[in-house]
């Protein structure tokens, strides 16, 4: 049986929250609340563990992307038992300046990604976050 307040429903809401928190480069405390302190994060770019590696993470991001739009197309939990893996699609758009260009540049990806969420004190946590792949759209810059 799935724990208070963990059902598919909870973390269908729960991802969206996370992509308004990550769009609104909320303070680290808070994106915090949303994963467990022994997380796995894996990125294109590296593999980030616990509080520690997400913050380092977060605050690179935080400083390079701007005007963040992330949409959720599909959130497909299956819990087990005190878990539940979740398939994540979501569309990133964002924009970069890469000094001393002239002008920003438009990013846009399809992401594909796999969660593995727990419950917590407030609601869902995320313990393992995996991008499968980012696929570039139609005229996207190069990250």
């Amino acid at each position: 049986m799935a724990a208070q307040g963990f059902t598919e429903d909870a973390i269908r809401g729960f991802a969206e929250k996370w992509y308004v928190a990550l769009d609104q480069h909320v303070e680290l405390a808070q994106v915090l609340e949303f994963i467990t302190e022994d997380l796995e994060f894996k990125v294109p770019e590296d593999t980030f563990l616990g509080h520690e590696g997400f913050s380092g993470w977060y605050e690179a991001v935080t400083h390079r992307f701007f005007d963040e739009v992330h949409t959720v197309t599909k959130v497909e939990p299956v819990i087990e038992g005190d878990k539940a893996v979740v398939r994540v699609l979501v569309n990133w758009q964002a924009r970069i300046w890469d000094p001393p260009a002239a002008r920003s540049v438009w990013l846009g990806f399809d992401a594909d990604q796999t969660w593995v969420v727990v419950p917590g004190p407030q609601g869902p946590r995320i313990s393992r976050y995996t991008v499968n792949e980012l696929a570039p759209m139609p005229g996207s810059a190069s990250l």
